[in-house]
């Protein structure tokens, strides 16, 4: 169910040799739509990374009106489709509503712009490090915090020296995940960028459009890349869950 497709797309992207490979990917399109992507993706990995963080303590250590709403909100990413997801940026922030007329006017475009790419990413990611983190800060022993703050530190510095190094597994492999899981997104952000040559068209959309093109070796090539990536991501979110585990 998975070798075989990885190994199809694998043959048909060397099919004319690693030189045909290459030129595949060094085409200024292809490179321009896999920098963007990686671009994206690693600074939403890193807003991910903090705010993931904040939202599974707030959960966690919190009790408050609304509490269970918002715990259901933080899987709706993982159960509405993705071109849902761009609808819901296009009617919030579109050219023709209200809050994206205003924003245009301040000069801050959105839609159609690079701006969509990393709104769509954060959307459809934020569960990954939530759900990573939550349940080891659920394990953690509160009284260990209140000693910390009981010899005088603050609550940043408790936070930061006692229960962030015990966090930092978890954050780390679900802001990998995160990032491996916006490598491939498609279907809310080719509602929302405007899928503009070279700047904001992303590799999963260039694949898209290369299929269509009737350009396989470009689509192979690029997904490959693609491939290669988010498996050497899962290798190391293996080793980061195997060495929390052996501490």
């Amino acid at each position: 169910m998975v070798a075989l497709p990885v190994g199809i797309v694998a043959r048909s992207g060397f099919s004319a040799g690693l030189g045909g490979l290459a030129r595949a990917l060094w085409h200024p399109v292809a490179r321009s739509a896999l920098l963007l992507t990686l671009q994206s993706a690693a600074i939403m990995a890193l807003i991910n990374a903090v705010m993931g963080t904040l939202i599974a303590y707030v959960l966690v250590r919190y009790q408050f009106p609304g509490r269970r709403i918002l715990n259901l909100l933080i899987d709706l990413p993982f159960a509405i489709p993705t071109l849902v997801a761009g609808l819901m940026l296009v009617v919030l922030l579109g050219p023709s509503a209200p809050l994206g007329r205003a924003l245009d006017g301040a000069g801050l475009r959105v839609v159609y712009a690079p701006a969509s790419i990393l709104l769509c990413l954060l959307f459809v990611t934020l569960p990954f490090v939530v759900r990573a983190v939550e349940p080891v800060l659920r394990e953690l022993d509160p009284a260990e915090e209140e000693a910390a703050r009981i010899l005088g530190a603050s609550d940043v510095a408790a936070f930061r020296r006692v229960i962030l190094p015990s966090l930092s597994p978890a954050i780390v492999s679900g802001s990998l995940l995160s990032f491996s899981r916006a490598l491939g997104e498609f279907g809310s952000i080719v509602v929302v960028a405007g899928n503009i040559p070279r700047r904001t068209l992303t590799a999963a959309v260039f694949v898209f459009g290369e299929v269509e093109s009737g350009n396989p070796l470009a689509a192979s090539a690029m997904a490959l890349v693609l491939i290669t990536i988010s498996f050497s991501i899962l290798l190391l979110v293996d080793a980061f869950g195997r060495r929390a585990a052996h501490a």
